[in-house]
């Protein structure tokens, strides 16, 4: 038998930056409580990732500029609504989509993520010194 419309909706393809140091430990928290049946993490800045295997409508960059993840019934969600969908399918992050239902909470995680995206470089270049200065001891 097939997978019922209810099934595929539960599925979550998470895309992400995996050249990102921030990204990457981020995901990793996520990795770990993630349910391998119902949780796909997919590198988007890999070469390899072949361009059908991204959503449709959105270019590599488009993706990696901003969180997003794909459910399995082919809906694409991107920002606070991504970690939203993610934290919603693993346990221990419930309480965060939760309280993302809350009147006006949404709007204001969106708005706290695009002020990240503004100093994400420079906080992204600020670990990676962090990284090698560790490296070297």
């Amino acid at each position: 038998m097939g997978e019922s419309g209810a099934d595929r909706r539960d599925e979550l393809t998470v895309l992400y930056d995996g050249a990102c140091p921030l990204c990457r430990r981020e995901i990793g928290l996520y990795q770990r409580g993630a349910d391998r049946e119902r949780l796909r993490f997919c590198d988007i800045s890999r070469a390899d990732v072949a361009p059908s295997s991204l959503p449709c409508g959105l270019t590599r960059a488009e993706l990696l500029a901003r969180f997003h993840v794909r459910r399995g019934d082919g809906a694409v969600f991107s920002g606070a609504q991504a970690f939203v969908q993610l934290w919603a399918a693993l346990p221990g992050w419930r309480w965060l989509a939760r309280l993302a239902k809350l009147p006006g909470m949404l709007w204001l995680m969106e708005r706290s993520y695009r002020g990240f995206l503004r100093v994400r470089p420079a906080v992204q270049r600020l670990v990676l010194w962090l990284e090698r200065r560790q490296e070297r001891g």
